[in-house]
């Protein structure tokens, strides 16, 4: 896939742009058709690979690289492909930088030979299907960001920067939300897990709280992903989760 970013520009202004999301006047409109990535079904619980995204996702943000390995073998374990967990770490980058995320992959590769040592041959998962490129790309881009928080994205930041708006729109929800090899609701959640095990952007966790509800993952599922939060990550993670959810209306 041709990349339409310099590197060590999205390496500085992807922590920007989320930011800059959770200060954005949306403009008011019905729900759009969900997202057709979505692959579990709903439940009233999470299943075992949705709750081993948390841990993976917090570590990788908080770069607590012995905890990520346990993790990362633990949702391997869960049924997460290596794909899925590649999925998982890559998207970090936006959240957490690309130091933190290209650490972790070094983790998993670690990981997957270990287990590969132990006799355990993991699946690597489907690939990511097909990209689009250039103009093609900002109208998907456009497009996933408008499904994903269910209205047209605008506000005076993106007037006043234009690029940022470009750069979110082609880069974040073109290229990484075109990937189909992990369902919305998996990268919700990851996102979830990643701001709620850091400090300073709880607007960002609000917003993707928000967004992950838009996506058809329930308040007790939420509830219970910030009890997995509690329990394999730390107090303090789940607590910021558990606030952002309830500022959240009920359905």
């Amino acid at each position: 896939m041709k990349n339409t970013i310099p590197v060590n520009f999205c390496a500085a202004v992807l922590p920007v742009m989320l930011v800059l999301m959770a200060f954005t006047n949306s403009a008011s409109a019905a729900p759009p058709e969900q997202a057709s990535m979505t692959t579990e079904t709903v439940t009233s619980r999470l299943s075992p690979k949705q709750q081993a995204i948390g841990p993976i996702a917090a570590f990788t943000a908080t770069g607590d690289l012995p905890r990520l390995g346990a993790a990362l073998d633990s949702g391997l374990d869960a049924g997460l492909s290596v794909g899925d967990c590649k999925e998982i770490l890559v998207q970090m980058y936006a959240y957490a930088g690309f130091p933190r995320a290209l650490n972790a992959l070094g983790v998993l590769m670690k990981t997957v030979e270990a287990r590969q040592q132990r006799g355990i041959n993991d699946p690597e998962g489907a690939g990511p299907g097909p990209i689009p490129v250039g103009a093609e790309l900002l109208a998907v881009g456009t497009a996933n960001q408008t499904r994903l928080t269910g209205a047209p994205v605008k506000g005076p930041v993106f007037e006043f920067a234009p690029a940022i708006d470009q750069y979110l729109k082609t880069h974040l929800f073109g290229d990484i939300f075109a990937r189909a090899n992990l369902d919305w609701q998996s990268r919700e959640l990851a996102t979830v897990a990643a701001l709620a095990a850091l400090t300073g952007v709880e607007p960002q966790l609000l917003s993707h709280t928000r967004v992950s509800l838009h996506q058809g993952l329930t308040h007790q599922q939420l509830r219970q992903f910030a009890d997995v939060l509690a329990e394999r990550v730390g107090p303090e993670a789940a607590a910021r989760a558990r606030t952002a959810l309830d500022q959240q209306p009920a359905k």
